[in-house]
């Protein structure tokens, strides 16, 4: 799956920083990841070329692999890393599955070095996919019920259990989908039937079929009630014998345990992409009501400029006249000036008009 590496990124970066160190270092690290995965690096300086690394994981199912350790199809798995550099130490230390004593002075320098450095980070995987591989070719051996093989009950994380059930001419891998929210249902609801709807084209013929459905199938019919308790329905890929062929096989079984962090990867994506466009709708139209406020405002302000002269205009010539005459008597001249009295008489007084008097006309 591409959310998902094979390498772990925590345990990659420690044994690069042991592989490209020129003096020999004190390590003591633990390391949790997700599925109730444990590391636990050591590394002391006065051993500088052994660097023990012990790993804990839950099994898949206890019901078909030994309760105790590894069996010995995922050994023998392991051991095809690099055998040159790792070696597996028996009995594995109290609390993990596996010990492995690591030779950093065999591995080659150069890219060649770190490409074996991912290799052995990603020793969980191998664990998890040979597990799966082991299972797969060991079903056969289940009870029957009514012509049908028993559902093998997956458990990678505690709340994420998914179903492998064996039939006669394929292999069936059932997801029991769960959602905290109502908007991640409807998210993946869509995700789900645009995938069987692309995976019935011509264009993906070869990819095993996949089914979705919101009430449990067939095969799971007494199953616990608290496992196919779901909001989400279930999605069912039909596996044929030319998908565990060769390397198939490895990319089958890695994306049937990456489905669950597929789904939520996918609908996370598309929850952020959709809130990201109403982000900048809203953003838009925020614009538009600033930018549509400013003109009116603009235009409110010319308004009240044509009122006010408007105003100025509309003044009564009266008006003004009375205005220009109370001016006039505020005119005081402290100096005595010989012939202003006169001036002032005869140019700056307002001239009386006589009244006529009309006669009526008989």
């Amino acid at each position: 799956m591409a959310c998902f590496e094979r390498a772990s990124p925590a345990l990659k970066e420690i044994l690069l920083k042991l592989y490209r160190t020129e003096k020999p270092m004190e390590i003591d690290h633990h390391l949790y990841e997700f599925g109730s995965v444990e590391y636990h690096i050591q590394s002391s300086a006065s051993d500088p070329h052994d660097t023990y690394l012990s790993i804990a994981t839950p099994l898949l199912s206890q019901g078909v692999l030994p309760s105790h350790g590894l069996s010995h199809y995922t050994i023998e798995m392991i051991k095809g890393i690099c055998s040159d550099v790792l070696e597996i130490v028996e009995p594995a230390r109290e609390g993990y599955q596996l010990t492995l004593r690591l030779d950093l002075a065999k591995i080659p320098q150069g890219k060649d070095g770190a490409k074996v450095i991912a290799q052995i980070s990603s020793v969980q995987a191998v664990i998890l996919s040979s597990q799966l591989k082991e299972m797969l070719q060991n079903v056969n051996s289940q009870d029957t019920s009514q012509g049908m093989y028993k559902p093998i009950k997956l458990v990678y994380h505690p709340r994420e259990p998914f179903f492998v059930i064996r039939q006669p001419q394929k292999i069936t891998a059932v997801f029991p989908m769960r959602f905290r929210e109502n908007s991640d249902v409807i998210i993946a609801t869509a995700f789900f039937q645009e995938l069987m709807d692309v995976g019935s084209s011509e264009a993906w013929a070869k990819a095993p079929p996949c089914t979705w459905s919101p009430i449990p199938p067939p095969e799971l019919r007494g199953e616990l009630f608290e496992d196919l308790s779901t909001n989400g329905g279930f999605v069912s890929f039909d596996i044929f014998s030319h998908h565990v062929e060769g390397k198939q096989l490895d990319k089958t079984v890695w994306s049937l345990l990456n489905f669950y962090a597929y789904v939520k990867y996918h609908v996370k994506c598309t929850r952020g992409f959709i809130q990201r466009r109403m982000k900048n709708r809203l953003e838009s139209l925020v614009e538009v009501l600033q930018n549509a406020s400013m003109e009116e405002e603009v235009h409110i302000q010319k308004v009240e400029g044509c009122r006010c002269v408007r105003k100025l205009v509309s003044l009564s010539r009266s008006k003004v006249l009375n205005r220009r005459c109370h001016f006039t008597k505020k005119i005081r001249s402290p100096i005595k000036i010989h012939g202003f009295s006169r001036f002032r008489q005869q140019w700056l007084t307002m001239p009386k008009f006589s009244l006529i008097k009309y006669t009526k006309l008989d």
